[in-house]
């Protein structure tokens, strides 16, 4: 079941927290770094963010979390993580779905890293192409994928 979650609810942002760190790792070393900045967010951060935040939960356990941030019909998905017990049950995927459905947008935009694969076919899978790649600063080559709705 996908239910919008209350990030600013400390219990609820541990949980979240928990499913970030989880997913993360996995994610860091798939890119081959120690260095990756999304594992560095602390609990406080996610209770103090002003973006949204929407949970898969199966059996009473929060299973995945996709955040996002929509301003002016912008979509931006800021994270989208499964914890590893989930992974492969298509949960990712209902996440994506459920926010393009359900969220009122014209844009939306995702960024991930460029050896990222499976997030990358994901992203594909709902119609998101390539537009941009580049390397920040923490030397994690990056791309960055959109979608436009026809008005």
């Amino acid at each position: 079941m996908i239910t919008k979650l209350n990030n600013s609810n400390e219990n609820i942002a541990e949980q979240i927290f928990t499913v970030f760190q989880n997913s993360y790792k996995i994610e860091a070393q798939l890119i081959g770094t120690d260095n990756f900045p999304p594992l560095l967010r602390s609990t406080k951060d996610i209770q103090n963010s002003t973006t949204q935040f929407y949970g898969f939960r199966e059996n009473e356990c929060l299973a995945a979390v996709i955040e996002i941030a929509i301003e002016d019909q912008l979509l931006e998905i800021n994270s989208l993580t499964v914890d590893p017990s989930y992974f492969r049950k298509g949960i990712a995927n209902k996440l994506i779905s459920y926010v393009l459905n359900n969220i009122v947008f014209s844009k939306a935009m995702v960024e991930t890293a460029v050896v990222n694969i499976p997030a990358i076919n994901l992203y594909k899978k709902h119609g998101f192409v390539e537009f941009k790649r580049w390397t920040p600063a923490h030397g994690i080559k990056k791309l960055a994928m959109s979608i436009e709705l026809a008005i």
